[in-house]
């Protein structure tokens, strides 16, 4: 029997475990395969926590993870796709760089390692289809949005995704809102890891861009540009700022 699938979903209320390991899971062997590079990295008293996806989707990302974090115990939750492999960097350094996150910035909330400053300077750490080792900082860097590959929250913040979004895109830069509107604040660190898949952006993500953009325009009152690894958002709150988004992503689906 493989003992990746053995490992317990929960322990005991005396054993808190530093971390837990969050995955909405469509493939159990890239799953398990997620598992074992964890195991292999130090993280063997980690509490790994699954959704099943694999027989259609049950879960979104936003229910998901929300319904994931609240089963959660750890001090740090992590949030993963699947298919990512840790490759060097292990539980030591991860600790290593949260201290040092946490002295730079004790308000922080979610930490991750691809995203955009508040500038719109892309910051990443990771090896994926679209290059291996890419190191582009500063580390720890301030960010506005995070990819969902790899996000890790602080317990204890309260923060989840939002429970009017829905879909498997933007839920990355939705947490980085939420933290935001919060007076916390998100950041990219240096956590080198391998993501197997390069992401896609089809006529699902720009649906889910399109109810981001309204949604998020409404709740914050005003016009608001935010870059992400894959996209740029306009947040606009009144009907004009509406129309024109909806006119820019029928002009982008149109390309696709």
């Amino acid at each position: 029997m493989n003992s990746i699938a053995a490992l317990p979903e929960t322990i005991s209320e005396a054993a808190a475990p530093e971390f837990s390991i969050c995955t909405l899971v469509t493939d159990h062997a890239q799953w398990l395969a997620m598992q074992a590079s964890f195991v292999a990295h130090g993280f063997g008293h980690a509490e790994f926590i699954h959704l099943d996806n694999s027989q259609g989707n049950r879960w979104c990302a936003f229910t998901g993870l929300a319904e994931m974090i609240r089963r959660a115990r750890g001090h740090f939750i992590i949030c993963c796709h699947q298919d990512v492999r840790l490759i060097g960097d292990c539980a030591a350094v991860l600790r290593a760089r949260l201290a040092t996150l946490e002295a730079h910035d004790p308000s922080w909330a979610i930490a991750g390692n691809a995203g955009a400053s508040p500038e719109g300077q892309l910051l990443i750490r990771i090896t994926d289809p679209h290059g291996a080792d890419q190191a582009r900082g500063p580390f720890p860097g301030l960010v506005h949005s995070l990819d969902e590959n790899f996000l890790l929250l602080k317990g204890g913040t309260g923060i989840v995704p939002s429970a009017d979004l829905a879909g498997f895109h933007l839920y990355g830069t939705d947490l980085c809102l939420a933290a935001r509107q919060a007076g916390r604040s998100a950041w990219v660190i240096d956590f080198h890891l391998h993501h197997l898949s390069p992401g896609r952006v089809d006529a699902g993500f720009l649906r889910c861009q399109a109810a981001f953009e309204k949604a998020w325009g409404q709740r914050i009152g005003r016009s608001s540009r935010i870059r992400t690894t894959c996209t740029h958002l306009t947040l606009r709150s009144c009907w004009r700022g509406h129309l024109l988004g909806a006119w820019r992503l029928a002009r982008r689906r149109w390309r696709l």
